[in-house]
């Protein structure tokens, strides 16, 4: 990837980009715009933008330009944080060179995309992408892309990044994946397969083939790995899957059961909670493998443990006061605290990103909640309740939370019932569905894969 007139932006992990492409000539980089709004402005005033097609020349470019553009558009829609302008409003034929301003000033675009799709023979092609601050007339951005045919829903979302960031000032979250549990079948009967897509729902595929149930998938923050529970045998045990090869492995043949994994920060080590007469401790283990660290020795119930961004602290629940709660202890296993006081049960808490909330299930009352405490369990906020909610993962820049929400079977058979992905805002604006082939369930959000 080249910058017109732009930074550089990272290649990613998955090889997805091939060869490259010159330096193009571009007015210089403003960011006037981005200067003064920010997401709290923009959840209120949804930024107007307009993304025409970009311009295609030679064989699927043309469709390719169309593609590419109504997948931006969706993506900076569905955020809430963005208002795609109707192509229908526009004036004059949009085009990939200097933009007629005016044109775009009269249909209140504060923002415009262009570029254009040239083929490069084969399989590969060329995307040039500019951003633009319609109201100083300046680029924001320019890049230039050559990758291949396959790939052009990736170079979207990764172009929907670099608006996100440039026009509001932190980083996006569209190039990335989540990795759920699919079930199919009865209720009572279910078959529960791991599956992965893209943030968006598409390219949405099956890991595991259903002959053992798969539970609480976890990203690896470096590489194409996924932590998760497996039943294989009838024996619960934590084991990891490389996305590549689809090669699964145990981590160890423990006593008991092991559940609920998570990699640490730096992708050396797994945490999770090992089941030990009626209780359970929280372990951590190397990640290929080895002798385990037991953490938690309370002779209570210890799961779900997640590490904070930095690697200092671990969340995890427990029931060692009585009832089921939320604490949080040292890396080492000590100074252990407790941080939940609402009203209610709590259960799988997760650290964001950032280090500055955890997201938790809340149970009491008439029914679930979803919500967010800050690390020493002030500010509790709940975002969403329902008949039925759970399992919260954030999207790597901590602005986003997805959770899974099972609506109520309508009789003794479970005939009604379903379970859904949930995405929402860290304010709990702009709840929304995620689209999925079969139910779905647990999810967990990748790290940014560019």
């Amino acid at each position: 990837m080249t910058p017109i007139g732009g930074d550089p932006i990272r290649l990613g992990r998955r090889g997805l980009f091939a060869g490259g492409a010159a330096l193009l000539a571009a007015p210089a980089v403003a960011r006037a715009q981005s200067a003064e709004i920010t997401v709290d402005r923009a959840r209120t005033e949804p930024i107007p933008i307009a993304i025409p097609a970009l311009a295609g020349s030679g064989g699927d470019a043309g469709r390719l330009g169309q593609d590419i553009a109504g997948v931006i558009t969706n993506n900076l829609r569905n955020c809430g944080l963005f208002r795609p302008i109707d192509p229908g409003a526009f004036v004059g034929a949009p085009t990939a060179d200097l933009p007629n301003f005016a044109n775009w000033k009269a249909v209140g675009a504060q923002a415009l995309v262009t570029g254009r799709v040239e083929s490069q023979g084969g399989d590969k092609v060329r995307v040039e992408f500019r951003l633009w601050d319609v109201l100083p007339q300046q680029q924001i951005q320019g890049t230039v892309y050559t990758t291949t045919l396959g790939n052009w829903r990736r170079i979207a979302h990764i172009i929907s990044d670099v608006i996100y960031e440039r026009l509001l000032g932190e980083k996006g979250y569209f190039d990335t994946r989540i990795v759920y549990v699919a079930g199919t079948g009865p209720r009572d009967r279910r078959v529960r397969r791991l599956a992965i897509m893209d943030q968006d729902g598409e390219n949405n595929r099956m890991l595991t083939d259903g002959s053992a149930t798969a539970l609480t998938p976890r990203f690896h923050p470096t590489r194409d790995q996924i932590a998760f529970m497996s039943y294989v045998n009838n024996r619960p045990r934590v084991y990891t899957f490389d996305l590549g090869s689809g090669r699964q492995a145990s981590l160890g043949n423990f006593d008991g059961m092991t559940l609920s994994p998570r990699y640490s920060p730096d992708g050396g080590s797994i945490i999770m909670a090992q089941t030990r007469g009626s209780g359970s401790d929280i372990i951590v283990v190397p990640a290929g493998g080895g002798g385990a660290r037991r953490l938690t020795d309370s002779g209570a119930i210890d799961v779900s443990p997640c590490y904070s961004p930095d690697g200092s602290q671990i969340v995890f629940n427990s029931d060692r006061g009585g009832d089921q709660q939320i604490y949080v202890m040292d890396a080492g296993g000590g100074g252990v605290r407790r941080i939940s006081f609402g009203r209610g049960r709590y259960a799988t808490p997760v650290w964001s990103p950032r280090g500055d909330l955890i997201a938790f299930t809340r149970i009491g009352g008439n029914g679930f909640a979803i919500g967010v405490m800050r690390p020493d369990g002030s500010g509790e906020r709940i975002l969403s309740e329902s008949f039925y909610v759970e399992g919260p993962t954030f999207a790597p820049n901590g602005r986003v939370i997805m959770f899974w929400r099972e609506t109520p079977a309508r009789d003794s058979r479970g005939n009604g019932f379903s379970a859904r992905l949930v995405s929402i805002d860290i304010t709990g604006f702009n709840e929304r569905p995620i689209t999925t082939p079969t139910d779905a369930s647990e999810p967990a959000w990748s790290p940014l894969l560019a």
